[in-house]
């Protein structure tokens, strides 16, 4: 894929995309994305930090064709740093000047952008982006500025709340990426009030899906079940699904609930289901596979997603599995949390309650097991809005756009780009 300049053609783009960890379960988004841009003919090559943890993976990642290079291993030693620090500097590679670029960069993550830096110049990359404002852009911004290419990166939720962010950290990444992706227009308001004018090249792409792989079940007949995915930790707001879950069972409301997922939380959930005798109605049924996951949503009357913002700030964007089931036609009831609310709008195209709230959580599950119409109504109008909004193909054109105005700009990393206005998929 070429890019054209005011000057003529200038060389094909081929993109390099930093993340911390490659492949990872709870990542669909990046394997979508990856997969949208291949389709379109974009050369892409992934870089990844460290090697993969998980032990279960999504059957899209045998699609990927883009190879995979790792940029380090837990074994790194400072003689290694050094010895590499010494040949690319020696070399003429980097200069000392850029090394002061990384200050407060970990040694890892330098040692990291070295490799990758010598990566980009050897195998012609054009781009780096980066998903996560953590680690992965640390790397791809020092590795962008050794390697004199432009760069860009995606900001998500974690990496932009949590307690542990840094804000001079994040400022500097924000002010030299050529621009800065994030995935809900609530995450933009947040970042341009906190970081003024170095937040004033972010732009707002929602993570696209492959609708094809999404075909739409209207919900009329479904069985009494609710279901949720999701890793088990405080901000998915599991404990409070399983609360209102106690609450149905004292209605005497038939329904059983499967939360899909593994995490930090499982044991305390165990316990709570346990204590609150819910042993034959709810069940934790640990890692599935995608398709195993799509055809449980199909069957499901209710997708819960009822997400929290946690003890240490940290929340979900948009979670990936709530568009999935709203495409899919599972009518969804969801929280007020940080993007949610711009596809899941209340009687609209789901059911919005508020965080920590089990009994509201269980009025809105109840109104969608007793009301075939209702599911019907919420599930059509969700789809469209999946449709309009969050259809891969269309997110990663405009994603590629992104890309190319960077290219356009010069290879300076610390250039003003200012990117067109980008409309969400």
């Amino acid at each position: 894929m070429s890019l054209e300049s005011t000057n003529g053609p200038i060389q094909p783009m081929r993109v390099g995309y930093v993340v911390k960890r490659y492949p990872r379960y709870s990542e669909t988004f990046i394997v979508n994305e990856i997969l949208a841009h291949e389709a379109a003919g974009l050369a892409v090559e992934v870089f990844s930090l460290y090697p993969p943890n998980d032990t279960h993976f999504q059957d899209s990642i045998s699609r990927v064709r883009a190879p995979v290079t790792y940029l380090t291993t837990d074994a790194l030693k400072a003689s290694d740093l050094w010895r590499l620090m010494q040949e690319l500097v020696g070399g003429g590679a980097i200069a000392w000047d850029d090394l002061e670029y990384a200050r407060g960069d970990e040694a890892r993550e330098l040692y990291s952008a070295m490799l990758l830096a010598r990566m980009v110049r050897q195998r012609g990359i054009t781009h780096l982006h980066a998903h996560f404002a953590t680690s992965a852009t640390s790397v791809a911004r020092a590795a962008a500025r050794f390697a004199r290419v432009p760069y860009t990166f995606t900001a998500h939720a974690k990496d932009i709340f949590h307690e542990s962010v840094q804000p001079d950290d994040l400022r500097r990444k924000l002010r030299d990426a050529a621009a800065t992706v994030t995935v809900s227009d609530f995450n933009v308001n947040h970042l341009r009030h906190a970081f003024g004018a170095d937040a004033a090249r972010v732009v707002r792409i929602y993570n696209g899906m492959d609708l094809s792989r999404l075909n739409y079940s209207a919900p009329a007949e479904r069985a009494p079940l609710i279901l949720s995915a999701g890793r088990l930790v405080e901000k998915k707001g599991f404990n409070d699904l399983v609360d209102a879950c106690a609450v149905l069972a004292r209605r005497g409301v038939e329904f059983s609930c499967q939360i899909i997922g593994t995490g930090d939380m499982e044991q305390y959930l165990r316990a709570q289901i346990a204590r609150l005798n819910l042993g034959d109605r709810v069940h934790l049924v640990g890692p599935r596979p995608q398709r195993d996951v799509f055809e449980l949503i199909r069957r499901a009357a209710v997708f819960a997603a009822p997400c929290v913002v946690g003890a240490d700030n940290n929340m979900d964007g948009l979670p990936t599995v709530l568009l999935e089931a709203m495409a899919l036609g599972t009518p969804c009831v969801s929280t007020d949390v940080t993007g949610i609310p711009e596809v899941v709008i209340n009687d609209q195209t789901g059911l919005l309650v508020g965080q920590h709230a089990p009994e509201k959580l269980a009025d809105a599950c109840q109104r969608l097991l007793e009301d075939a119409a209702l599911r019907v109504r919420l599930a059509r109008r969700a789809r469209q809005l999946i449709e309009d909004q969050f259809d891969v193909t269309r997110s990663t054109a405009r994603l590629r756009e992104v890309f190319a105005r960077a290219a356009a700009a010069g290879a300076d990393p610390n250039a003003e780009v200012e990117p067109e206005p980008v409309e969400a998929a």
